[in-house]
């Protein structure tokens, strides 16, 4: 039997709402009658070009026990059970504080410019080996993700992991307050969503927003290697945060790097953790994610947990699809890797991006062919951080390089030109002919952001396949 999350009468004192019609109880919340399932409260979302309210009657058609609104939908039967509120999105936060306030779940709130969803991923899959563990799916991290994750945070949690993100100053802060973790991961502050800020010290100062809602005694988990340590740390004092856990290469890291290896059954990992040799393996293939496990280890340490038990549990984790998983396509004449990190992009992202593409052989006699498309949100320094990518597309020895998008063309005129095969404005003007190039035995990286719709590139190439397709990581 499905687990009670919500009584009518919770969610009422929870937000402050009027009841309508019948009475009900929720196993789940959902905000999209696309996911909607059969015990699920709906809230009723408003945005620029769709209102949720529009949606109710078929929410409760499909299932849904309820729906928070904040008026009556034209034509509901008299009975239909509703939650009346101001805004459904306060109530969203309202039902999210409630969660947080009658949970004695130790959590973790996870932030950085890169590598914040894998991480997350991992220290939900470690946190699992203690006990029954809550997180965050998908990347629900903004003003809408993270209090609808905490909305649906089981009452009988052991622990929680919630993934916070921004890209603007003043995001992050309030969600912290929401989350109140009694440990805060940064991963890395990198020259990501640029565009929105004066510089890289204002995009930590932003990531910093995170210490705001930790828990008294709470532990801040810092990367030791990323240029903006010292000032994160700085935030941490002003805040009389007293501990912080450091992980990285250096000496000075308690969760520090000894050796790692990658092959394409993921990443092995030797380190160091507060004094203790420790080895395991990450499914996630490529350095990156070794830096990464190391945070978890390192949260893991600031949750009062033993790593060893969690870390053993990493094995599982692997590149989820837009983000490096990885496929095997079958061509009629052998088969085709694909490394589809389709999902999104930044210097950093594409530089581990082609990291992982390097490492990757390619069949005797085929290629290694990369797409690239434009990596946005980088303001005045999208032209030099394209350009700026040469050396490590160089470095990576493809064979082919294919371009989308208009800031692409910076790179496109600091590589060789040669090994530009194609350019153009969209992934859809350029689908075909990188189709075409594709042989038996290639690797073909495909890496760009969100809004560049490079998986119309993936979905080209994988129609070049007979089923089935066979999972290499990931995917």
């Amino acid at each position: 039997m499905t687990a009670v999350l919500w009584t009518r009468a919770e969610a009422v004192v929870a937000t402050g709402g009027t009841p309508l019609g019948r009475d009900w109880q929720a196993s789940g919340v959902a905000i999209d009658t696309r996911t909607v399932q059969p015990g699920d409260l709906f809230v009723a979302l408003s945005g620029e070009r769709v209102d949720g309210h529009d949606y109710v009657e078929q929410a409760l058609q499909t299932g849904a026990s309820a729906a928070l609104v904040s008026r009556r939908p034209a034509d509901l039967a008299a009975s239909a059970p509703l939650l009346m509120v101001a805004d459904p999105l306060a109530g969203l936060a309202e039902l999210g504080r409630a969660a947080r306030d009658r949970s004695s779940a130790r959590i973790a709130a996870v932030t950085g410019s890169v590598g914040k969803t894998g991480s997350k991923e991992m220290l939900a899959a470690a946190l699992a080996a203690y006990g029954t563990t809550h997180a965050s799916k998908g990347n629900l991290n903004n003003h809408i993700g993270a209090p609808l994750s905490l909305a649906r945070f089981s009452r009988d949690a052991a622990f929680a992991v919630f993934e916070l993100g921004m890209n603007h100053p003043e995001e992050i802060r309030p969600l912290s307050r929401l989350v109140r973790p009694h440990a805060a991961l940064i991963t890395n502050v990198e020259m990501v969503h640029a565009g929105f800020f004066a510089g890289i010290e204002q995009i930590a100062d932003a990531k910093a927003e995170i210490f705001d809602g930790l828990e008294p005694g709470g532990t801040v988990v810092l990367n030791r290697d990323n240029s903006q340590f010292g000032r994160l740390a700085g935030h941490a004092g002003r805040l009389a945060i007293e501990r912080i856990i450091g992980f990285g290469t250096g000496t000075d890291a308690e969760a520090r790097l000894l050796n790692t290896a990658s092959d394409h059954a993921g990443t092995r990992v030797d380190a160091e953790i507060a004094g203790r040799r420790m080895s395991w393996t990450v499914g996630g293939i490529g350095r990156h994610w070794a830096i990464n496990s190391l945070g978890v280890a390192a949260t893991l340490l600031a949750l009062g947990l033993d790593p060893a038990i969690g870390m053993a549990a990493l094995g599982r984790v692997t590149a989820m699809r837009g983000r490096g998983g990885q496929l095997q396509l079958s061509l009629p004449d052998g088969d085709l890797t694909l490394i589809d990190e389709s999902y999104n992009a930044s210097p950093p992202a594409v530089r581990a991006a082609l990291a992982v593409f390097a490492e990757t052989r390619p069949a005797a006699g085929a290629r290694r062919i990369a797409v690239l498309g434009d990596m946005l949100e980088l303001g005045a320094t999208a032209p030099e951080a394209h350009r700026g990518l040469a050396e490590a597309v160089v470095a990576a020895k493809p064979d082919a390089v294919f371009l989308v998008g208009p800031e692409m063309a910076a790179l496109a005129a600091a590589l060789p030109a040669a090994l530009v095969a194609g350019h153009a404005d969209s992934s859809e003007a350029l689908a075909a002919t990188v189709a075409a190039a594709v042989a038996p035995g290639d690797v073909v990286l495909v890496k760009g952001s969100l809004g560049m719709r490079m998986k119309a590139i993936v979905s080209a190439l994988e129609a070049l396949a007979a089923p089935p397709r066979r999972v290499v990581n990931g995917g």
